[in-house]
């Protein structure tokens, strides 16, 4: 498990997901070494996916999202991930960032937003 006062991060063995849940806002190593570790944790399990629980802390910097397009999609697709998951409230109150993430990658991977784990396809 990774554990920052920014996130956790852990993996889900029921689901093959590596488990992201936000805590608070964070920009550059803070944000992008979960992601590292995340992309540990994918390629370790085969066809493992991603999982980002939204509902607090979640935003994004220009110079992260850029990061997530460039870097991390291309290596978690490399590495066998097919879907991202973003767990979001009921007023998908994150919706124009989420859409932004979905919109630079769309073509890579799938997003999926769900409103908590039981929803992830087995």
């Amino acid at each position: 498990m990774y554990n920052t006062k920014y996130c956790e991060v852990h993996y889900e063995e029921a689901y093959n997901v590596v488990f992201v849940k936000w805590k608070e806002f964070c920009r550059f190593d803070d944000y992008r070494k979960p992601l590292e570790y995340d992309l540990d944790i994918i390629k370790k399990h085969s066809d493992c996916n991603y999982v980002a629980d939204t509902r607090t802390g979640f935003e994004n910097h220009p110079d992260d999202t850029k990061w997530v397009a460039d870097v991390f999609i291309p290596t978690a697709v490399e590495y066998g991930c097919k879907i991202i998951y973003f767990i979001i409230d009921e007023n998908n109150s994150l919706k124009e960032e989420l859409e932004g993430q979905e919109s630079d990658s769309s073509d890579k991977i799938e997003f999926k937003y769900i409103y908590s784990l039981d929803e992830i396809e087995k």
